[in-house]
């Protein structure tokens, strides 16, 4: 994250050759492996962010879920430079997660939550594109979030909440995709439903899905 931001400052291109080696610079300027867990950890959030820009650019949501779901993009930002920066016990300069952070999150899932119906058994991803694709989202952010979980215990110098953030932020991806399905309705898990009408579709049902 710290060579692509240095080559940003410069205008230089986007390589800068500093890794050519397999090694990064972080954000205090040490130097670790690419294979870091921090490094690892805030990469994942930058995919996780990739997956929301892919849902926003769909067009399929409301204004409500657009905005929302575009200032959780500037967060995954803040929570990338928190990853990427060792935390010091004096003079940290870098702006940390802290509970505000999760705090809003837990507020945005309680708010969208409550215009839902409650579940009956497990969603299957899917539904509508934006259902879909906030459906990815949510398991890109369950992958950053055992990412940063794993960099916790490893490394001992990442900020915890950053943790915490993405647990919540994960939850809340759930909720926003059960709302992009809302019309559409969520589609539900079967138990043992192949085992009871097999894989393929019956005379009746291709019958059906040709009227």
């Amino acid at each position: 994250m710290a060579d692509h931001e240095q080559a940003a400052e410069t205008g230089a291109p986007r390589y800068t050759r500093t890794g050519d080696e397999g090694i990064t610079t972080l954000g205090d300027r040490s130097r670790v492996e690419k294979t870091d867990p921090r490094i690892a950890a805030y990469a994942a959030c930058e995919e996780a962010n990739t997956a929301l820009g892919l849902a926003l650019a769909s067009g399929a949501f409301p204004k409500d879920v657009v905005t929302v779901l575009a200032r959780l993009q500037n967060d995954l930002i803040e929570v990338e430079g928190d990853l990427g920066t060792p935390l010091k016990d004096r003079d940290d300069r870098q702006s940390r997660i802290d509970e505000n952070y999760v705090r809003r999150i837990e507020e945005a899932c309680e708010h969208f939550s409550s215009q839902l119906p409650e579940l009956s058994s497990f969603v299957i991803p899917g539904g509508t594109l934006g259902g879909a694709m906030l459906h990815r989202a949510y398991t890109d952010v369950r992958r950053a979030e055992r990412a940063t979980w794993s960099a916790v215990d490893q490394c001992g110098d990442v900020n915890v909440r950053t943790g915490r953030y993405l647990n919540r932020l994960s939850e809340l991806l759930f909720v926003l995709a059960r709302t992009a399905n809302a019309e559409h309705g969520d589609t539900l898990w079967q138990p043992g439903l192949t085992a009871r009408v097999g894989l393929l579709p019956s005379t009746d049902e291709e019958a059906a899905t040709q009227e």
